[in-house]
């Protein structure tokens, strides 16, 4: 529930009020007891999160929700089958880089005088 920030016009005693949203603002002041009051509009306190656990993400709509979990799904579907087809091609290429640098330095010493 907010809190209303009011004004009496006759006596210019001004005072705050905690009542819900769908209340009707307040006509009679409780210094003067005249109807001469008025509903400020003020700047808002804003929405202050206490404690741990509040994160971004933790509101976001149904819809999107759904997106993101297809789309790591997917990503988690490709990357395991990029790793299943690369992981023997790799090793593979390595030791053949392996042996190619090993032969061009045997190649080297039978050079060197």
């Amino acid at each position: 529930m907010p809190t209303y920030e009011y004004e009496c016009d006759a006596c210019s005693h001004r005072f705050e009020l905690f009542q819900p949203m769908g209340s009707d603002p307040v006509k009679t002041c409780p210094e003067c007891k005249k109807e001469k009051v008025r509903r400020l509009i003020g700047s808002g306190a804003g929405i202050i999160f206490r404690g741990s656990g509040f994160y971004e993400t933790d509101y976001r709509s149904k819809s999107y929700k759904e997106g993101a979990k297809e789309e790591s799904s997917a990503n988690s579907k490709e990357d395991s089958n990029s790793k299943e087809k690369s992981a023997p091609g790799d090793s593979s290429k390595k030791n053949e880089g392996a042996q190619e640098s090993s032969k061009s330095t045997s190649t080297d010493n039978k050079k060197s005088p």
